[in-house]
């Protein structure tokens, strides 16, 4: 065998190992971004091979959870891409405002930035006290993170620009308290969140909602995984509900692509039909 015909399979019988110890799938993503971090994370950790690496992984939890890390991928940032916030202002909310209780799943949301940029956009429009936001993500170290609802102020800035550009109605430094080189996110803002585990690849939905947000995710996953995926989403939106994907994600060429219309192409933002 070539030497990547190896690795191949040394990849698979890892996969494998790891869903059946630690139960977390990951035989469906997208390999050739699976590996790359696999890589980096084998490097990184002194190991010359997969297969000397497998043993450890499966029996000891600090490193499996510091492999974990390496394989997900927990970028993100408060309203990111702006032009995608505001369209959820202009064409979604006052849906959602005619409903006495809505709720929203945002899955992955890796350290919180995106639930708590819907948590702001909800108290501008008068819909704090009327929805439910659920945030959920594969990693639990992210979780912590998003739990404190503490960020740099380096990072702060940055979001305090996309902010503006999303049509924030305030200033953004009315969100949070700067202490030292941090920023903590106001308390009212966690007050409808809830932040939990959850694994795309193999547990269930949270229920009905009334929006999902699945962004910058999918181009993880192989087409299998996400005809899963947006088959889960589908499952829980009833009809005139919405879903928003990330800028390089689509139905395009998706099995459910008939039962969702387009509300702006350019940034994956779909309502479920009545059929």
């Amino acid at each position: 065998m070539k030497p990547d015909q190896v690795e191949e399979v040394e990849v698979q019988l890892l996969l494998e190992g790891i869903f059946r110890v630690w139960g977390h799938d990951f035989r469906d993503y997208a390999p050739a971004s699976l590996r790359r971090r696999l890589r980096l994370w084998l490097q990184d950790n002194a190991y010359t091979s997969i297969s000397q690496a497998q043993g450890e992984v499966l029996r000891e939890p600090e490193l499996w959870d510091s492999l974990l890390r390496s394989l997900t991928v927990n970028v993100s940032a408060m309203f990111r891409d702006p032009q995608f916030f505001a369209a959820l202002r202009s064409q979604v909310l006052p849906l959602l405002k005619t409903y006495a209780f809505s709720k929203i799943w945002v899955a992955g949301c890796a350290s919180g930035e995106e639930a708590y940029s819907l948590a702001i956009l909800l108290h501008e429009e008068g819909l704090s006290g009327r929805c439910q936001i659920y945030a959920t993500d594969i990693n639990e170290a992210v979780l912590q993170t998003a739990r404190t609802g503490i960020y740099s102020l380096e990072k702060i800035r940055g979001f305090t620009a996309a902010y503006q550009s999303a049509g924030g109605r305030a200033a953004f430094s009315d969100y949070y308290t700067a202490r030292y080189d941090n920023a903590l996110m106001a308390p009212h803002l966690g007050e409808n969140i809830v932040f939990a585990a959850h694994n795309l690849s193999t547990d269930g939905a949270f229920g009905e909602m009334h929006l999902v947000l699945c962004r910058n995710v999918m181009i993880y996953f192989n087409t299998t995984l996400s005809e899963r995926v947006l088959t889960l989403f589908d499952d829980c939106l009833p009809a005139g509900c919405f879903l928003a994907l990330g800028q390089k994600e689509s139905l395009h060429l998706r099995s459910l692509k008939p039962r969702y219309k387009a509300l702006q192409r350019d940034i994956s933002l779909y309502q479920k039909l009545y059929v």
